[in-house]
């Protein structure tokens, strides 16, 4: 490809990202969304339980980056919070996938850690992961608060978290682009209510 071409290329990309994040922050019902979300994971982080996060492939790597901002820090010097990726421990992932099947890499992990008052966030651009679906099944059985994040029309995962972020869009990048915007405006509420 040319060098005018991979640039109009790359301007094309930054257009859709920026009208995806347009249409985000032209939604006064996904704002309003986005803040309660924030208060609620703000409010378990304050009570002393956890946020677990677990998704697949690029959803795995959003998982472990906002549970590092939570354990280690967004933007204040703070004490750690308590973020957990379950996504990391690959003899934990092998074992259950060797032993139970793929599906349960995650609802295994949900049942044996999340407790009542914990905060079991699922990210699946598509919605429809088998694995995520299972462990925010479990999750709720345990009377654990779930949240989903997603893209396009939300999928499975829309109906059955509690609630839903779902990016506004059907390319995987973008939607992917968006997980990681909402989680670090997430993350930002989060840390300013519980430390000013």
């Amino acid at each position: 490809m040319k060098p005018a071409r991979l640039q109009d290329a790359a301007a094309a990309r930054i257009s859709e990202h920026i009208a995806v994040s347009r249409a985000l922050l032209d939604d006064p019902l996904f704002l309003a969304g986005l803040a309660k979300i924030a208060r609620v994971v703000g409010k378990c982080l304050r009570s002393g339980n956890k946020v677990l996060f677990f998704g697949n492939g690029g959803s795995a790597a959003d998982a472990q980056h906002l549970a590092a901002e939570l354990t280690g820090r967004f933007l204040k010097e703070r004490p750690a919070l308590a973020g957990l990726a379950l996504t990391t421990n690959s003899s934990t992932i092998t074992a259950l996938g060797n032993d139970y099947g793929y599906e349960t890499i995650f609802s295994r992990q949900i049942e044996g850690l999340a407790k009542r008052g914990d905060v079991a966030v699922g990210i699946s651009t598509s919605g429809n992961s088998a694995n995520v679906l299972r462990a925010i099944a479990v999750a709720r059985s345990k009377k654990v608060i779930t949240i989903g994040m997603t893209g396009g029309r939300g999928g499975k995962l829309a109906s059955v978290a509690d609630y839903c972020i779902r990016i506004p869009s059907e390319s995987t990048p973008r939607i992917q682009e968006g997980h990681i915007l909402v989680g670090h405006v997430i993350c930002e509420m989060v840390e300013h209510g519980i430390f000013g």
